[in-house]
């Protein structure tokens, strides 16, 4: 049998997901001022692509989280 859609804490997920991903730009961030002389143009390209990528995954999350409270 199906467990039953359970979506009581779904904002709060949301919201942890929204910290791991800013915490994981802050630490790409980082990396990227402390090895700036060391990385290749195109690892320095690839990780602010990746950034840029975790920016729009959290404006999704954000949406999600909106829509969450309009249907509770």
């Amino acid at each position: 049998m199906a467990k039953p859609d359970d979506r009581s804490d779904n904002a709060e997920k949301l919201q942890q997901m929204i910290s791991n991903t800013e915490e994981n730009i802050r630490e790409s961030e980082d990396y990227l001022t402390a090895h700036a002389g060391e990385i290749s143009a195109e690892e320095k390209a690839n990780l602010e692509a990746k950034n840029h990528r975790r920016e729009e995954s959290i404006e999704g999350y954000r949406a999600e989280i909106k829509d969450e409270s309009t249907q509770a």
